[in-house]
């Protein structure tokens, strides 16, 4: 323990022992004395070459505008108690989270996957979005300032924050912040504003997807440099988070994700692809975009497509189920049910048998592009079909009740439903 160890500040915090320290000061445990309550408390410190002068306007910046992130109200905010100068030096007194930082977690177990980091990503854009409102610009937003306590996400270390209007230090010639995860235009000596917090959520996000903040090099002189003069390494590892990432990370400020585009994005992200077997809603296309998708289908298998046509008609379409069938339906032996009243029934034999089935039109209407796993069944009871086979000998095929015995290969095939009686 420091020598600051059992020390009384302003008469009721107590500091109880060190949690943690870094460059800008030591956390400790602490106990409110007058409201018997544990807190965490900040011992803020600066670089040993600043003036008398500069030391005054920090502690006083820092009493001022330290009890400004006290008036802000969300979960994904440290609750601050308390500021107060002793020693010569400012302590912020917060409320007490013990549950390990992002930075710890990766550091501990590896990169997070892309869904941890959009809910992650998502409280974090949360809390900007009221300290921002407030006129708070956080100023050193990274992963060993998020701390993960179960599922609540809590911002940290107001230490750095300053309202609007607020005086600089850079005049110094210090830099505040950390290199790796500071804006380009604060690292170039522009005012911090909200967009670049917002650059800071993406270097946070980048970091615990990928392993490490995007710019960092050896040194903080190659930091900057990288900062200023190299272009972004696409995340590897972010999946549906990319665009959030790379919109974060817009070098130019106005070009960047807004609160409102980022939020959107996560969101997106957070949603993710649709699971299970059965294919999404059927998207509409355009007849020229469905015949090159097609076209792609076929070449891509290096194999000529044999068309296989059944000339029956019916002048309105059907219902379009396309869920695996009914046993209801009767059905010739060994045949997947509802083959004897469906105009198309497809069945995999493997897991190579990829099918694309739409209704044809001025618009197409796509009902699947998927891949069966072997068992599955489809079948489809519209009156005009354009159907692909991507591995024919992978597929079972009834048309209109009867079987079809396709040749190995890509086929590409149309089916009309057999009216009643027809």
């Amino acid at each position: 323990m420091s020598q600051s160890g059992g020390l009384v500040l302003a008469t009721r915090y107590r500091l109880v022992s060190e949690l943690g320290s870094g460059a800008n000061g030591t956390v400790w445990r602490g106990h409110d004395e007058l409201l018997d309550r544990a807190v965490a408390i900040k011992e803020l410190r600066l670089p040993e070459d600043l003036s008398e002068d500069d030391r005054v306007v920090f502690y006083r910046r820092t009493l001022r505008e330290a009890r400004a992130p006290a008036q802000l109200r969300s979960p994904a905010i440290v609750e601050v108690y308390d500021v107060v100068i002793e020693q010569g030096r400012p302590w912020i007194v917060m409320e007490l989270i013990e549950a390990p930082s992002l930075e710890q977690l990766v550091e501990r177990s590896g990169p997070i996957s892309p869904a941890q980091a959009a809910h992650i990503g998502k409280q974090l854009l949360s809390a900007l979005s009221v300290a921002h409102k407030a006129g708070i610009v956080h100023r050193d937003l990274k992963p060993s300032n998020v701390l993960l306590d179960g599922d609540r996400v809590v911002l940290t270390d107001f230490g750095l924050a300053y309202s609007s209007g607020s005086v600089s230090l850079t005049k110094t010639g210090h830099f505040m912040g950390s290199p790796a995860y500071v804006a380009p235009e604060v690292a170039a000596g522009e005012k911090a504003t909200p967009q670049s917090d917002l650059w800071s959520l993406g270097a946070t996000l980048y970091a615990a997807v990928e392993g490490r903040p995007p710019f960092e090099r050896e040194n903080v002189m190659a930091t900057l440099s990288a900062l200023a003069n190299e272009g972004l390494a696409t995340p590897q590892n972010a999946g549906a988070l990319t665009s959030v990432i790379t919109g974060l990370l817009e070098k130019t400020p106005t070009r960047r994700l807004t609160h409102a585009r980022a939020q959107d994005r996560l969101e997106r992200a957070m949603a993710g692809p649709r699971s299970g077997r059965r294919p999404p809603p059927a998207p509409r296309y355009r007849l020229a975009a469905i015949i090159a998708m097609i076209a792609a289908i076929v070449a891509s298998c290096g194999i000529g497509a044999t068309a296989l046509i059944v000339g029956m008609s019916k002048e309105t379409p059907g219902p379009s189920p396309t869920a695996p069938t009914s046993a209801a339906s009767a059905s010739p032996a060994g045949a997947p049910p509802g083959v004897a009243s469906a105009a198309l029934v497809i069945r995999a034999l493997g897991d190579t048998c990829r099918i694309f089935v739409s209704v044809p039109g001025q618009t197409i209407n796509v009902l699947a592009n998927e891949n069966l796993v072997r068992g599955d069944t489809r079948q489809y009871d519209q009156g005009q079909l354009n159907v692909v086979l991507q591995d024919a000998s992978a597929c079972e095929v009834w048309v209109n009740g009867q079987k079809e015995s396709p040749a190995q290969g890509t086929h590409r095939f149309k089916v009309t439903k057999r009216t009643s009686g027809g």
